[in-house]
């Protein structure tokens, strides 16, 4: 019989906070709100991914403070999970501002970031699974795909608050989708800083 390699508990953990996040922005680009109710519903499941999120972090902190050698650097690991959680704890943030405004209809711009975000999402899973089969040399097209969605989200934002400009007349308005498209292409920028600690991480053990 052939055992397959035994994951490293490390690994183990950053694979379960990319999931979650995953999990998340999928469930992030499929919802679809009709009304405060559908809203309401939105953030506290989003919450839900948010405070999940938020145990995983909790639980590789207590496992790197009671292990002495880890697989890569204990800094690398930290830090990979906090940019990963960064992710999670901006869709969480959007969509609580979202139902603060009683935004409850989303447009084609927000519709477009919200897909380059689950893609984004997607590489970071992909570039996780990767690391934990130590296929460094691998990530790297996953890292060159991330910051590819990011540099689309900074057109998709120069493009969005163009229109906005042109068509919002109702300036307390403007001011709310602007800062909500915004805090999208933030959460684009955090995806980016996953992918910059995965090259630092590849840089440090090839």
């Amino acid at each position: 019989m052939i055992f397959s390699p035994k994951k490293d508990v490390f690994f183990e953990m950053l694979s379960k906070i990319s999931a979650n996040m995953k999990e998340s922005t999928h469930f992030f680009v499929d919802y679809n709100i009709k009304n405060a109710s559908d809203l309401k519903e939105f953030a506290e499941v989003m919450k839900n991914y948010e405070h999940k999120g938020d145990s995983y972090i909790h639980e590789l902190i207590v496992a790197l403070n009671k292990t002495f050698i880890t697989p890569i650097e204990r800094e690398d690991i930290l830090q990979l999970a906090m940019k990963m959680d960064d992710v999670l704890d901006g869709l969480e943030q959007w969509v609580a501002r979202l139902e603060m405004y009683s935004v409850t209809e989303t447009d084609d711009y927000m519709k477009k970031f919200f897909a380059l975000i689950h893609q984004a999402s997607i590489e970071i899973s992909k570039a996780i699974e990767l690391l934990a089969s130590k296929k460094l040399g691998e990530m790297r097209k996953h890292g060159i795909e991330i910051k590819d969605i990011e540099s689309r989200c900074d057109e998709l934002l120069r493009s969005s608050i163009k229109n906005l400009f042109v068509i919002q007349k109702d300036p307390i308005q403007l001011i709310k989708i602007k800062e909500l498209y915004e805090m999208l292409e933030d959460i684009a920028d955090s995806c980016e800083d996953v992918a910059n600690t995965l090259d630092t991480i590849i840089m440090r053990n090839a």
